[in-house]
């Protein structure tokens, strides 16, 4: 009698099953163990196993020795067919002259125009293996449909019995993905650079209102260009009252716009919450989600950043679409790093206005002091991402080289941010004659300095001007309720009303009213230069400022004023 052969499944499944596979012989040999805790599937031939092992899985296999190694081989070829199924990458097997001659489900999934192009490439493989007489190993390449998605393929030589190679096994990798990943993390890394960029020749060229406005300018295009958003909103926080103030937008209905929103956990959006906790926030469904408060019309989903200086929240950038689930991670990631770069800016803007006339020498290294922590937190973002990509050398090369252009950052400010002086001259001003666009003008002067108001109003009067003065925003708003005037000037921070307060107070009585800002400090907590600068501002004085640069000003904005 042959012995009976077995083989054993160690799984722990509560339905504990055994296979029999029924010969002659062993129909008649009884079995030297009890069965009754298991379910005993009995089958009569080969096929009939298979089939039942394709069915489920078993814990004991019994069968005579004769059908035992083809029955495990049979499994184990089964096993590995399944593998080769299921499996997240395209296999297949190519011949000498490039025809594929198996492939798995997943490759034959691929567009027929990359499977022509792996045959061009696997015949020309074949050809460099005979070149080469045999001393050829893996071939690793590229391949992009005409759809735009973008694979990877490595190619390996079969080597046969004889040691001919007659077959390539290939593999091909879906890599669209973290292609178009690395292709944002490109424009990103450029884009950064840009709203940073400090060289010289530009700083010489345009005032700092200028600059603001390229600022602006560079944000909006390359939100739309790099992140691929073309609906979205900046708001940046007035750390006095915690509110979250709308500064720049596109494609918000009028409400979006004028909600009221503070940074706070609960009942302000989004918005608020994620200013509150430092995180961002993926939305991808609004009418599911009791955070939402509105945006663009028929809205669906959403991604809100923070934006994050020395870890700091000093605003938000809320992205919105007409797509549900229109945001995944990666989108997150690219996102809080453009954010980053779009926090230093705006920070390094502010520095710049508040040292570029201080005298004791320390600009450059205090600009650099204040935007390192911002830096190293770009640093620690790439770094991370590099750790996700480990084996993808192209993404972190690029990854790479946004840790680089941070160094170029810090030495491109340490080059511009130089010392700049300037003075009030007013006193040296003498009786002027008769200025014909000034002259008869009357010009409301608000600041909570006496000097400096006094100052101004005894300049513009030289030159034939009409000053009424203003000590605060409410002395400043009863004014123009009670009288009509040709120009505007103010200082930004002011008591009981700021300056945009003032501004908006005058726009309300004239559109046209020319109005130029005052400041002599970086930070502005109300945002009044950004948000005016969309509402008809004609122009920024940065304290201290001569008699001509005030003159020039005021000139060029009654100018403007009377051509509308």
């Amino acid at each position: 009698m042959e012995k009976i052969s077995s083989f054993c499944n160690t799984s722990t499944s509560k339905n504990k099953r055994v296979l029999v596979m029924r010969g002659a012989k062993v129909a008649r040999e009884p079995f030297k163990f009890s069965l009754d805790d298991y379910e005993v599937v009995t089958v009569d031939n080969f096929d009939q196993a298979l089939t039942e092992l394709r069915k489920g899985r078993f814990q004991l296999v019994v069968s005579e020795v004769s059908d035992f190694l083809p029955l495990e081989r049979a499994a184990v070829a089964e096993q590995a067919a399944v593998i080769l199924e299921t499996i997240g990458q395209g296999v297949g097997i190519l011949d000498i002259s490039g025809r594929l001659i198996w492939g798995n489900m997943r490759l034959h999934a691929i567009s027929q125009d990359v499977l022509d192009s792996l045959s061009v490439k696997c015949r020309t493989f074949f050809q460099d293996f005979v070149v080469s007489d045999g001393n050829c190993g893996p071939r690793r390449f590229n391949l992009q449909s005409e759809q735009g998605k973008f694979y990877e393929v490595t190619a390996s030589p079969v080597i046969d019995g004889d040691g001919q190679v007659k077959t390539l096994a290939t593999t091909i990798w879906d890599v669209t993905a973290s292609r178009r990943l690395q292709q944002k993390l490109n424009a990103i890394d450029k884009a950064g650079r840009e709203l940073v960029r400090l060289e010289n020749e530009v700083v010489e060229k345009l005032d700092i209102p200028h600059r603001l406005a390229l600022l602006e300018e560079k944000i909006i295009r390359y939100t739309r260009e790099v992140l691929g958003f073309d609906k979205f909103s900046m708001r940046l926080l007035d750390k006095k009252t915690n509110r979250l103030e709308i500064v720049l937008s596109s494609g918000l209905s009028e409400r979006s716009k004028n909600l009221e929103i503070y940074m706070a956990p609960e009942g302000n959006g989004i918005s608020g919450y994620v200013a509150s906790t430092g995180r961002s926030y993926i939305c991808p469904d609004v009418k599911q989600d009791r955070r939402y408060l509105g945006g663009i019309a028929n809205a669906a989903s959403s991604l809100t950043v923070p934006l994050l200086l020395n870890d700091q929240v000093v605003g938000t950038f809320n992205f919105e679409s007409e797509k549900l689930a229109a945001f995944n991670e990666d989108d997150r990631q690219i996102a809080e790093i453009f954010c980053r770069y779009v926090a230093i800016a705006l920070h390094i803007l502010d520095l710049m206005v508040v040292e570029r006339y201080r005298t004791t020498g320390l600009l450059a290294n205090n600009v650099t002091q204040e935007i390192s922590g911002p830096l190293n937190d770009i640093l620690t973002e790439t770094t991370s991402l590099m750790e996700e990509y480990i084996g993808q050398d192209d993404m972190r090369h690029r990854l790479q080289a946004i840790c680089d252009s941070v160094s170029k950052i810090r030495e491109s400010i340490k080059q511009v941010a130089q010392n700049r002086s300037g003075l009030v001259d007013g006193k040296s001003v003498k009786t002027a004659a008769v200025d014909p666009v000034l002259a008869e003008k009357r010009i409301l002067v608000a600041d909570d300095e006496p000097i400096i108001r006094q100052t101004i109003s005894d300049v513009l009067c030289k030159f034939g001007c009409q000053v009424e003065l203003a000590c605060d925003g409410n002395e400043a708003i009863a004014k123009l309720d009670a009288l009509t005037f040709d120009l505007v000037l103010s200082d930004i921070k002011m008591p009981h009303r700021n300056g945009y307060d003032i501004f908006a107070t005058a726009k309300g009585k004239n559109p046209v009213l020319p109005f130029v800002f005052m400041t002599g400090f970086g930070y502005d907590p109300n945002h009044s230069v950004i948000r005016a600068r969309q509402e008809g501002l004609s122009g920024v004085l940065y304290k201290p400022f001569k008699v001509d640069e005030l003159l020039s000003l005021l000139r060029e904005a009654i100018r403007e004023a009377a051509d509308k």
